[in-house]
């Protein structure tokens, strides 16, 4: 039976620490890489069903799921990345 690799969207958050002289500042730093992340803080939050591989590109792979009974959106194959054949 093949096997499959599958990359799944998810959202996580992330606890970061920085020395700033302001809230603004500190985000500043976030954004720009300088903030140090706490370790054993990602937390996963949900499966982003917002981003997924396109329907117009998979367009067989979309019916085939929805056959299976499987919720495929009109724009993407919800939280899905990528699939490839490993085996």
């Amino acid at each position: 039976m093949p096997r499959y690799e599958i990359e799944q969207y998810e959202l996580h958050a992330m606890k970061y620490r920085v020395e700033a002289a302001t809230e603004a500042e500190a985000i500043r730093l976030l954004l720009d890489g300088e903030a140090e992340p706490v370790e054993q803080s990602q937390d996963f939050i949900e499966v982003a069903e917002d981003f997924g591989l396109p329907t117009d590109e998979y367009r067989e792979l979309a019916d085939q799921l929805r056959d299976l009974g499987v919720p495929v959106g009109e724009a993407v194959i919800p939280s899905i990345r990528s699939i490839v054949k490993v085996k």
